[in-house]
């Protein structure tokens, strides 16, 4: 076995790079194709979900596997691979078996525990079965650690641990509050009729909200999950399809948005969330000037950092980087250079298009920083920082809840009065702090067994087909010795020769009976690879005879298993990646 991981998640990325990085279903497949096509990889899948992007293969050689996998990614997340490489974590052979049934169990999640990684890895299983690119040993990779996971989940508390994204997001959304306190009689909205916004509006709709309309560009789909949530009479809501262009009236109307899309762009800018909570407010909240500069586009930074319009600018903030082209995500994402340009132009800029009290020392320091962060990391991190006063004081008429990856919604959001945003950036930092639940040992105790498990069968597979070799050719020499015998006593008589050829067999099955069980227990071992090799050599077996018997297994194996995977390890909690 020769298996390798190259990959990203939220414990060795920002979730900026990850956005950035993040691979529609289509470069997926272009990624798959091209790994397989690469020199070092036999095989190839993908696991790529909101908070993780990684990429198995089966290769030949470590080093040039790594390098192969590793600009692969780099291309095809478009995140190039100086800026990429820091970030990256490799896994090889067992430490790679053992990463994934992690994963699988939820130990690697931003939510310890969460169970929507399991449909998450049976979508991955699935598309490299799909497309060909999953061989032998990814079929019974990925199998095993969708077996592990219900294993982990059925014999341990982790679910007690666990939530998933949405009913966590919806905690840190609610505060203190009981979710079903929060919700009840809310108004909602729901962007997107994937599996994850589906169960969003299932979670909504047990949590006691009075209303649920759902959004999606195929407009059968969301009337479908509209139709379910309707049918859930217990529930007790009202459920509603609406067209993607009836979002921004719908926003106008709800008290909590929930948006999980696979758009590239944003769904809910800055401008249409000012736009539907503006005259919801009670009088005499806090205004401050944010929401003017989310309005109007501004580039301007907080603190010491300068506050200027956009005209004029030789650098176009608006081009799409998946970051915000408002307040203090405006540079986001941008390189040094571009950094640069756009310093000096703030720097030249008229007095009376800065702020009226910006420190023009403090200005230069600033610039100064973010230009030496930009050179070091090569783009410069996006920087959330809503003002104390504003988070503090301001009422929520309207929660918003982004789970996708790229974001949905404008990160500038969070500096508009009356909206309390809620992403896969908050949930990660909400998460670091979490408490790690008592049977998370025990599932770590099921991974390190299941790990050694899948090791000894995948090397005491290896050796198989030397043995069946070794048993084909000893059935060759009984056969053609009592052919032999034949032709020496025509006279012999069927029972007699019956009896004799059971003789012979069974001498021969006694004789290889010991060998061929004690080479299987020692190639199960770390480090009894060489054991086939000896056998061939010892018993002077023909290679190509090894070889057909291993194109035999591998030509079962290759063969997707769908029903197999589908039936055995169905699970609702399917989440979009």
């Amino acid at each position: 076995m020769s298996l390798l991981v190259v990959g990203l998640s939220h414990r060795s990325a920002p979730v900026s790079v990850l956005e950035r990085a993040a691979l529609p279903a289509d470069t997926q497949a272009k990624l798959l194709q091209d790994s397989v096509a690469a020199e070092p990889a036999a095989e190839a899948a993908v696991l790529a979900t909101c908070n993780r992007i990684e990429l198995y293969a089966d290769v030949d050689k470590f080093h040039a596997g790594v390098a192969e996998l590793s600009t692969l990614l780099a291309q095809h997340s478009g995140v190039g691979l100086d800026e990429l490489t820091p970030y990256l974590y490799v896994h090889y052979e067992d430490r790679a078996v053992h990463h994934l049934f992690s994963v699988a169990c939820g130990l690697d999640s931003m939510v310890v525990g969460e169970g929507q990684i399991l449909g998450q890895i049976k979508d991955a299983l699935a598309r490299a079965q799909e497309l060909h690119t999953a061989g032998r040993l990814l079929n019974d990779l990925f199998q095993q650690a969708l077996r592990v996971g219900k294993r982990a989940h059925s014999e341990t508390g982790i679910d007690r641990a666990g939530q998933s994204l949405v009913t966590f997001g919806l905690e840190q959304l609610a505060v203190r509050e009981p979710v079903e306190t929060w919700a009840k009689g809310k108004r909602a909205l729901v962007i997107g009729a994937g599996s994850m916004s589906s169960l969003a509006a299932a979670t909504l709709a047990r949590a006691g909200v009075e209303e649920v309309v759902v959004a999606n560009r195929t407009l059968e789909r969301a009337e479908r999950l509209a139709a379910i949530l309707g049918e859930q009479g217990d529930a007790g809501v009202s459920a509603r399809a609406v067209p993607m262009d009836q979002v921004a009236h719908e926003l106008t109307r709800a008290d909590v948005a929930v948006s999980c899309t696979g758009a590239t762009g944003l769904v809910l800018t800055a401008d249409a969330v000012a736009a539907a909570v503006e005259g919801r407010l009670p009088a005499g909240t806090w205004t401050g000037d944010l929401p003017a500069q989310a309005r109007n586009g501004s580039a301007g930074q907080t603190a010491a950092q300068p506050t200027v319009a956009d005209e004029g600018c030789p650098v176009d903030l608006s081009a799409p980087r998946g970051f915000s082209v408002a307040g203090e995500a405006a540079v986001a994402g941008m390189d040094a250079a571009s950094l640069e340009q756009h310093a000096a132009w703030v720097d030249n800029a008229p007095a009376e298009r800065r702020e009226e009290k910006a420190d023009p020392q403090a200005e230069a320091d600033a610039i100064a920083a973010l230009v030496a962060a930009a050179r070091v990391s090569g783009r410069l991190p996006e920087r959330r920082r809503p003002l104390p006063s504003a988070s503090a004081a301001r009422p929520a008429v309207l929660a918003l809840l982004d789970l996708a990856m790229p974001r949905d919604i404008d990160a500038a959001v969070h500096r508009i009065p009356g909206v309390r945003l809620v992403d896969i950036e908050s949930l990660a930092e909400a998460s670091a702090d979490a408490p790690m639940a008592a049977d998370v040992e025990q599932v770590r105790g099921i991974v390190s067994d299941e790990v050694a498990a899948f090791g000894a069968a995948q090397r005491a597979a290896h050796i198989t087909p030397t043995v069946v070799a070794l048993r084909t050719m000893a059935a060759d020499v009984v056969a053609s010795e009592i052919a032999r015998l034949d032709g020496r006593l025509p006279g012999l008589g069927d029972k007699q020769r019956a009896e004799i050829t059971q003789t012979v067999r069974r001498v021969v099955d006694k004789l290889l009976h010991a060998p061929t069980v004690r080479v299987k227990q020692l190639a199960s071992e770390p480090g009894g690879a060489g054991y086939a090799d000896a056998l061939r050599t010892l018993f002077d077996l023909d290679p190509q005879t090894v070889a057909a018997v291993s194109r035999a297994d591998h030509l079962t194996a290759d063969r997707p298993n769908a029903d197999h995977v589908n039936n055995e390890n169905d699970d609702p909690n399917r989440g979009r990646a």
